[in-house]
């Protein structure tokens, strides 16, 4: 996502604070905890929104520069947003994956 898309979606969370999570998180825990956040308060909705979106673009401009965020960023559940959306999806094997088996 470029600077202009990172606007948009600041803008859309202006408006309504869970579709600007759901399009950097999609559809998980960190959602429904927006929304239920958005129902309580529309002020806490949105500080958790941007609190999701920084974390999700701090962690992909970390990527960008190679560096590796030191840790999970607490309170944020979804994969996508504490990878920056980089290796989303994929599989890690375990580093004994590749040994011989013993006999």
């Amino acid at each position: 996502m470029g600077a202009a898309s990172a606007v948009l979606v600041v803008l859309i969370t202006i408006l309504f604070p869970p579709a600007g999570v759901a399009i950097v998180s999609g559809c998980g825990a960190d959602l429904f905890i927006n929304i239920a956040l958005t129902i309580l308060g529309y002020i806490p909705g949105h500080i958790h929104a941007f609190y999701i979106e920084y974390v999700y673009y701090d962690r992909q401009e970390q990527a960008r520069q190679g560096r590796l965020a030191a840790g999970r960023a607490p309170g944020v559940y979804s994969d996508h947003v504490q990878t920056g959306g980089q290796n989303y999806g994929t599989v890690v094997q375990p580093a004994h994956y590749n040994e011989p088996m013993p006999r």
